[in-house]
């Protein structure tokens, strides 16, 4: 039966899913424990995993009288959250979440009615985001355990902790902002498993269940400081690509990101949040700053894991993510102490004014190794007018702690600042760059074909997909030979472009396109790649697809 649902019996597709529904009908014996399985949705299923519809829209009302939420379908004007979900993956790549609450209801029940509602209207791409990407990650079947048992110990020691500081300083607009963002994921998990109730006082979030979606970052950290053993080696593996660009004459600004990750991870949400929180406890505080947001997204995720920001504050945020080669710091990893990326991430885009004050918020209570350096690069982009972010620090100080001297002396100036090939091909082809179309097609640049800056003169061949701004590892032959990880062939790459402006920023809008880069390479395309066995529910075969203007009524 599983055979004739999904493709022949020869398909590695066909066996992905089967796989798939099989976990979805184990679902039970795992949830309570190191759970890597969630309950399938109901409604129809198709080929590839369950039909997402083209829009929905819900709401979640308070019935005072029954102290209860209630979950309806459509907008409602007096709902405590509402959102509302456009699906056009196959048409765009993308699919638009749109979310708000009512400043009517106190914080704590805006947060919950949050996650409930966005799981509500995302349930089947949550399912299939989480089957494609983590699904087997602490479980249910082969996983490292010693690992898995580790990680859940770090995880909830940290969220214990956590709780204790938001109970020692009820007062305190960074706690009350952590304890938001921790009732919003726990408002998403309790929905999606069928159940709303708030929690009145102290809760909790399951250490693997949707937290996991939100760790991308911190589990590069945690895999090494917990001392994972099978991780997939990757040396030199990009992260993303950003740009800065001042224009000619000072007439605009433009500020461009790439993501790079595994293909799997294709499932992509632009999401615009409106969160109507007040910066504390009290409800005479002002509303934050950064009430309002759009990011891209996952579906799960209640932040960007990319990460790329237009806030209604008037700040952009963006990173590209820095590694540690340095195995000395990974004694500075502890539980206490210490609050993991993604909320400090979401606390500072929620409080910061400035880019000043967004760096003095993120940096408290750092999870990472222990140093944090912060400058402001204003005169430095008037004078070179451009700043190009591509994952290799820019101070000194952090390139030297995180043991990347070594891997200079090793490998050369592929891991240099200034040296490797994303370094170079920014400086060379940033003036090129006059307007919004032309910064997309820079981001989304990769000739590596003809580039002599895309060469490896270690590799066999030489032209390397990964030496570009966005990266295609797909299209690196399989027999090649690479002198680190990252040259290989992999289902790795760009997998995105997000651009705005000074003026789309004011209104919360920008360019978007979804996929590998196609402009001067052959398109991505499951079937015909060398990664057709990979699971991939809910993604298009073919990604071809233009960039979008993302606007809002």
């Amino acid at each position: 039966m599983v055979g004739q649902m999904y493709g022949s019996s020869g398909s590695h597709l066909a066996r992905a899913l089967a796989l798939a529904l099989v976990l979805a009908l184990l679902v039970g014996p795992f949830l309570s424990g190191l759970a890597g399985a969630i309950p399938a949705p109901g409604g129809r299923w198709a080929r590839d995993g369950p039909v997402t519809p083209a829009s929905r829209s819900r709401s979640v009302l308070l019935d005072a009288s029954a102290g209860q939420l209630l979950l309806v379908d459509g907008r409602h004007p007096d709902a405590v959250a509402w959102a509302n979900l456009t699906n056009a993956i196959r048409e765009t790549g993308w699919a638009f979440l749109e979310l708000g609450t009512s400043d009517q209801y106190n914080d704590s029940l805006q947060a919950y009615a949050a996650g409930v509602v966005e799981a509500a209207v995302s349930e089947e791409l949550i399912y299939m985001h989480w089957m494609n990407t983590v699904v087997n990650y602490c479980g249910p079947f082969e996983y490292e355990v010693g690992y898995c048992e580790r990680l859940k110990s770090f995880l909830e020691a940290n969220l214990e902790w956590m709780q204790e500081e938001m109970e020692s300083n009820p007062d305190s607009a960074y706690w009350h902002q952590v304890r938001l963002t921790l009732l919003q994921l726990k408002g998403l998990e309790d929905s999606y498993e069928g159940r709303v109730s708030f929690p009145a006082g102290k809760f909790t979030i399951k250490p693997l269940g949707f937290l996991l979606l939100q760790l991308s970052g911190d589990l590069e950290d945690l895999e090494l400081a917990l001392n994972k053993t099978k991780i997939k080696p990757s040396l030199g593996s990009g992260s993303c690509s950003a740009l800065i660009k001042l224009l000619p004459g000072q007439s605009d600004l433009l500020v461009a990101h790439n993501t790079w990750n595994n293909y799997q991870h294709m499932l992509r949400v632009i999401k615009k949040y409106w969160l109507q929180f007040r910066e504390g406890p009290r409800g005479d505080y002002p509303l934050v700053p950064g009430s309002k947001l759009v990011f891209s997204s996952y579906p799960g995720t209640i932040f960007s894991c990319d990460d790329f920001y237009i806030l209604g504050s008037g700040l952009v945020t963006l990173e590209t993510t820095i590694g540690n080669k340095n195995p000395a710091l990974w004694k500075y990893v502890q539980p206490r102490g210490c609050v993991l990326e993604w909320v400090r991430n979401i606390v500072a885009n929620r409080l910061a004014l400035d880019g000043a004050t967004w760096a003095d918020i993120f940096k408290r209570f750092n999870s990472g190794t222990g140093m944090v350096v912060v400058a402001d690069k204003t005169s430095e982009l008037y004078q070179k007018t451009y700043w190009a972010s591509y994952n290799i620090p820019s101070f000194e100080t952090v390139f030297n702690a995180s043991g990347l001297q070594a891997l200079v002396a090793q490998y050369g100036d592929w891991f240099s600042y200034d040296g490797s090939p994303r370094a170079q091909i920014f400086r060379r082809n940033q003036s090129l760059v006059q307007d919004m179309d032309s910064m997309v097609r820079l981001m989304r640049y990769n000739d590596f074909l003809h580039d002599p800056l895309s060469l490896c003169k270690a590799c066999d061949p030489q032209p390397n997909g990964e030496n570009a701004i966005s990266a295609r590892s797909d299209l690196n032959p399989a027999n090649g030979s690479y002198p680190f990880q990252a040259l290989h062939q992999r289902s790795h790459g760009g997998i995105d472009v997000k651009v705005t402006s000074m003026s789309l920023a004011r209104i919360l809008s920008l360019l978007a396109a979804s996929g590998p880069t196609w402009d001067q390479v052959p398109p991505f395309q499951w079937s015909t790649s060398p990664f057709s066995g990979l699971l991939h529910m809910g993604q298009p075969d073919l990604w071809k697809f233009a960039p979008v203007k993302v606007s809002w009524d």
